[in-house]
């Protein structure tokens, strides 16, 4: 007889644990080229269906791939050029906003001084040294690589998407014959579950992102806010940050629209439609269109943005949440990985119908004396 060879259970905790510690710093010291790969395979799993749709027509696997990623840079590039239309008009401006800002800037020194008795020389040393700490890190040798790295993205992207797109069915059959064949069944599973979650969280995310760009625009455009499209939509494409990219775009677009138009009014209302727009893309757009797909619950989200912040800066923090999924359609597919499938989810033991916390109750037993006065019989 064999002898029982399973650990405790801190010894299974502690390797997840390591693990993930490694995973992680794996991210971090690899985001050059895992971030891309990342971005890229969500776009090819996005372009799937046009690629077969457009193979089923009779047409070659290369060309297929290569027009549904003319496709995606065309669309992306129409959308460059209506941006860019707003920001030409927008550069023409900058000297009135630049003096309305200056105008601001002196009456929050003036402010400053009235209300904290710190006067102008205290605040312009206090200045002198934020910006030289700024461009004392803008000089380091790591700006070179922060600046190239986005245009390298760029170029490496497209490449990365046609490559991954057409090697497809090798890395499927690279990742199934990892595993034994007793586990083929569950690892075909858990690869298409993980497409068709990616696939619907991406085409889910479109479709928020251009309806919240939609009322971003009408809103701006009634407080008669200028460049209201394009703060718009950059206020849309912010928003793809959870939690955080939402509060950024309202804080630059009220910047904005008070250097040009310095009128409280028009400030309060530019808060109050993102506050609107955030409320209806929170409780009707997320739930309806993105969070079906997606089964996650705010507090894992929540941490799962910062930290992927921290690993890789904001293309992190956009990659959270499919990572997240994924790894929550692997944690239920895995016995040993279930507990951290339940951490991920957004299903309370209430829900589960699990009666957690909730003790049983106790059962009273019924004791019989004997003729001496000792206990005979425990009837239940």
């Amino acid at each position: 007889m064999l002898p029982d060879i399973s650990h405790p259970h801190y010894h299974k905790f502690s390797h997840s644990l390591l693990s993930l510690a490694l995973i992680a710093t794996g991210i971090y010291l690899g985001q050059d080229i895992l971030v891309p790969l990342a971005m890229a395979g969500l776009i090819a799993v996005l372009l799937r269906p046009v690629e077969q749709r457009l193979t089923r027509l009779g047409m070659h696997k290369v060309i297929a791939i290569s027009l549904a990623l003319l496709l995606a840079v065309i669309l992306l590039a129409g959308l460059t050029v209506v941006l860019s239309m707003q920001f030409s008009d927008f550069t023409d401006d900058l000297p009135k906003l630049r003096e309305n800002l200056n105008d601001v800037y002196n009456q929050a020194r003036r402010w400053v001084r009235s209300e904290y008795n710190v006067s102008y020389r205290d605040q312009e040393k206090y200045l002198k040294q934020a910006q030289s700490e700024t461009l004392g890190n803008l000089q380091a040798s790591d700006t070179i690589g922060v600046v190239a790295g986005p245009l390298g993205t760029l170029t490496l992207l497209p490449i990365y998407v046609f490559l991954l797109m057409y090697y497809r069915p090798m890395l499927l059959l690279f990742v199934v014959t990892l595993f034994p064949d007793k586990h083929m069944v569950r690892v075909r599973e858990v690869l298409f579950e993980i497409k068709t979650v990616v696939q619907s969280y991406m085409v889910g995310l479109l479709i928020e992102t251009v309806l919240v760009a939609v009322l971003n625009s009408v809103g701006l455009l009634l407080l008669g806010v200028q460049y209201a499209i394009l703060l718009g939509v950059i206020g849309a494409i912010l928003n793809l940050i959870p939690y955080i990219g939402g509060l950024v775009a309202m804080v630059l677009t009220v910047l904005v629209s008070f250097g040009n138009e310095p009128e409280l009014t028009v400030s309060v209302g530019i808060v109050g439609v993102y506050l609107l727009v955030q409320f209806i893309d929170n409780n009707v757009l997320v739930p309806l269109i993105v969070a079906s797909k997606v089964r996650v619950n705010a507090l894992v989200s929540i941490v799962g943005v910062l930290i992927g912040g921290a690993l890789a800066g904001v293309s992190g923090m956009f990659l959270s949440i499919p990572a997240i999924a994924i790894l929550k359609v692997i944690f239920d597919r895995v016995e040993s990985l279930q507990p951290w499938g339940i951490l991920l989810g957004d299903q309370t033991p209430e829900e589960a119908g699990r009666n957690l916390f909730r003790l049983p109750p106790r059962r009273r037993k019924t004791i019989i004396l004997d003729s001496s006065g000792y206990p005979e019989e425990q009837v239940p």
